[in-house]
């Protein structure tokens, strides 16, 4: 994969989906303080990767997707995880509030690819509510996200709750 200077900002931003008003809108899913990243297992390296959010992202672009694991060819293929990370503001500033992960298996040279969709929707809704799934990753994979978090604001990291740090621990 080619070095490229990746720099992206977390949304931080939250507004109110009904602008004030309590009648239509009312209810309505904000998706501002959510970001996705892409962890590339075999490189080493995440990202922020905004088009991953509607699954079309450069990684997910140009292959089929297979519903049942079993029918996906192993051999040749490459894993990443799409990371689902929510960020919320506090007194002192902005925090990583929840953190998911979900696994993404691509075959370029078959043109195929697996995800579940409802593993990767309800990890989003997870960590929209504060929850942190990182102990599906394996330990290297966890180190990396956990670095690329820390490197990307430090004081984001400082701020986030000592579950969330626990679990980039196990």
């Amino acid at each position: 994969m080619e070095q490229k200077k990746r720099k992206l900002e977390f949304n931080i931003i939250k507004d109110d989906p009904t602008m004030g008003h309590k009648g239509y809108g009312v209810g309505s899913l904000s998706l501002e303080n959510i970001t996705p990243i892409m962890l590339d297992v075999e490189e080493r390296e995440a990202w922020i990767e905004e088009q991953a959010m509607h699954a079309r992202s450069k990684t997910e672009r140009g292959v089929k997707y297979v519903k049942d694991r079993s029918e996906f060819p192993e051999e040749g293929a490459k894993k990443y995880w799409v990371i689902w990370v929510a960020v919320d503001i506090k007194e002192d500033g902005p925090y990583y509030a929840g953190v998911t992960a979900c696994e993404l298996l691509i075959n370029r040279p078959a043109r195929r690819g697996y995800k579940s969709m409802p593993e990767h929707v309800n990890h989003m809704d997870k960590a929209m509510k504060g929850k942190v799934i990182v102990h599906n990753m394996d330990a290297e994979s966890r180190k990396v996200l956990a670095e690329f978090l820390k490197s990307h604001d430090e004081g984001m990291w400082d701020r986030s709750s000592i579950e969330l740090k626990e679990e980039f621990e196990k």
